[in-house]
């Protein structure tokens, strides 16, 4: 597991500690550089790499596309987009050589809808899924599957201002056919099946897990 910040990485630590099988590796993902390590780190450690999640993410600014710093445009692309791209070319050999090798990218539930004040965010989210796309094409042949997840509303800290707002979770609540905000095991479910044998013949697609919000948005 990967994090720029030292606090989640201390977490996989501590489940090392109880004798699971963990470590943790501190990453800033808009660096090639330490992309890099984080693969060779992983092989060293382990000698191969079968599966591999992209999922770090970026929205600095909330407000109108018209109005949207090029600055902040470039870090929510370099972040979102730019850095997965990377990690993808940089994991690829490894992953052709486990011979199962699996790809996962976060995408979001942005990429299929609009929302006022995350255009940019949400247009790095549609990026990945085109990114997705082209790359399982591609990469089918080598034998690694690449997958993206659409998630909905999650409880991470990404979503804290959401969450602990009564009134905007019972907003969500209402728009949601599941009546729940979703939680971090929801997606990691996902994850586990994308990258299992289970999932075999299912490569560049995007599973949407949202409780239903698009489809409640799809029918008005």
């Amino acid at each position: 597991m990967s994090s720029r910040k030292a606090d989640a990485c201390a977490k996989v630590q501590a489940l090392a500690d109880e004798g699971l099988e963990a470590m943790a590796i501190g990453c800033h993902a808009g660096r090639r550089e330490e992309l890099e390590r984080l693969v060779d780190s992983t092989i060293e450690r382990y000698g191969r790499l079968d599966i591999c999640v992209a999922n770090a993410a970026a929205n600095p600014v909330l407000g109108p596309l018209a109005k949207l710093p090029e600055d902040a445009w470039d870090k929510v692309m370099n972040t979102n987009v730019r850095a997965v791209f990377q990690l993808a070319g940089i994991a690829l050999p490894h992953l052709e050589r486990s011979g199962e090798g699996s790809f996962l990218a976060i995408s979001s539930i942005g990429a299929l809808r609009t929302e006022r004040g995350i255009g940019a965010y949400n247009i790095s989210k549609l990026a990945l899924v085109g990114l997705v796309q082209n790359l399982a094409s591609e990469w089918g042949r080598r034998g690694v599957r690449v997958n993206a997840i659409a998630p909905g509303f999650i409880r991470t800290d990404f979503s804290r201002a959401l969450w602990e707002n009564p009134e905007a979770m019972d907003r969500v609540r209402l728009m949601t056919p599941l009546q729940r905000i979703g939680e971090p095991e929801d997606i990691g479910a996902v994850a586990v099946f994308l990258s299992a044998a289970a999932s075999r013949f299912i490569t560049g697609q995007t599973i949407v897990a949202d409780g239903g919000v698009t489809l409640v948005s799809a029918i008005g």
